[in-house]
């Protein structure tokens, strides 16, 4: 596997032009799985209201985000989100994607694992679920390359891009499990 450099930007870092770019690169690699993040950047107009309502979610402690960036050339080259945070349950979802020509690199398994340990560490979670698509063998991979297990197959759970019902599958992992896996 080829060694990328990357680093991690957090949102007042970055600007609307460059995530715009980042999802306009890959609106058909993420339409089906991110249909919100595709939808709610499809101008430039949009992705501002998107990362201003994204910050105040992070100012009031409702989510997180992550956003992936080459040293490089300074592009940015991927995104996580810590969301769906129950403090009552103490639990939360990440959602991640990683641009196409970035694939297959482990900068996505290492950013998820990075996402994690926020989540245990930072921010007190008891446990940390991941939804995939069937289909998504890779975000599949990921999970279980952190760790994660998977707790079953929740049907017809999410409506993709394309306006379809799709089955989920619903990885989980607790803080226990983290902490005697390391």
């Amino acid at each position: 596997m080829e060694t990328v450099s990357w680093r991690t930007d957090r949102i007042a870092q970055i600007l609307p032009q460059e995530f715009f770019n980042l999802v306009d690169r890959n609106r058909e690699h993420i339409r089906k799985t991110f249909p919100i993040t595709a939808f709610a950047n499809s101008d430039l107009e949009k992705t501002e209201q998107f990362l201003t309502q994204a910050l105040e979610t992070e100012q009031k402690k409702e989510g997180y985000y992550f956003y992936l960036r080459s040293p490089l050339t300074t592009k940015l080259i991927g995104y996580v989100v810590v969301k769906n945070i129950s403090v009552r349950t103490s639990k939360c979802e990440l959602a991640y994607f990683i641009d196409m020509d970035y694939e297959g690199k482990g900068i996505i398994t290492k950013a998820v694992a990075n996402a994690v340990d926020f989540c245990f560490t930072e921010i007190g979670m008891n446990k940390v679920f991941i939804c995939t698509s069937p289909v998504n063998r890779g975000s599949q991979r990921i999970a279980e390359k952190n760790g994660f297990v998977k707790e079953g197959i929740l049907r017809q759970e999410f409506r993709n891009g394309y306006g379809e019902f799709e089955d989920i599958i619903y990885f989980g992992l607790l803080k226990s499990e983290y902490y005697n896996g390391k």
